[in-house]
């Protein structure tokens, strides 16, 4: 409940009060000419068929599987070079310090020069994927997680335009890079 005014206060109120001129009355708005007519559903007779059914559309194309690099097998020798840091890297690119835009931008563009090059195994240093780092940036000037680029990297090169020429995706060894840097095992081109 609102309190009441000191008998100054009212004074002022009221010399307040005076000088105050009333805001024109808004005009009414004008009524529509003549009301929208709706024609009733015509009746149809009972011993007339129904219209067929239109024609079945074909069903909406689905996006490709994605794959999964993670998952994909290579021979035991591979896997096991890869894993004692046998196998060194042909090309290498560091994503440090990028924003996932430029840091997925950047990585396609690696990977196609790699493959021009004829390059088999690409190691990208990216950081390390940071525990309980939540899979995607947050929004609204809100920091980013720790670990982003890190963690879009498979999504990244599962639907990269050149997907089918990546054979695997491997963490890297400790000379490499460690848990901070993954190899990207490429296709090797054939020449016929």
């Amino acid at each position: 409940m609102a309190r009441r005014l000191a008998p100054d206060e009212s004074a002022l109120w009221k010399k307040v009060a005076a000088t105050v001129k009333p805001l024109p009355k808004a005009k009414a708005p004008l009524a529509p000419a003549a009301p929208p007519t709706v024609s009733p559903p015509r009746p149809t007779p009972r011993n007339m068929a129904a219209p067929a059914a239109p024609a079945p559309r074909a069903p909406a194309k689905l996006p490709p599987p994605r794959r999964t690099h993670q998952a994909a097998t290579l021979d035991g020798h591979w896997d096991r070079r890869l894993r004692k840091g046998l196998v060194r890297p042909d090309m290498s690119i560091d994503l440090h310090g990028h924003t996932l835009a430029s840091a997925q931008a950047l990585l396609d563009e690696a990977i196609g020069r790699g493959l021009l090059r004829g390059a088999r195994v690409l190691l990208v240093v990216a950081g390390r994927l940071r525990p309980g780092a939540d899979r995607l940036p947050l929004m609204h000037g809100d920091p980013r997680p720790r670990g982003a680029i890190r963690a879009s990297l498979p999504d990244w090169l599962a639907y990269s335009l050149y997907a089918d020429q990546i054979v695997a995706l491997r963490p890297a060894h400790i000379s490499h890079g460690g848990a901070g840097a993954v190899y990207v095992i490429l296709r090797r081109s054939r020449e016929d």
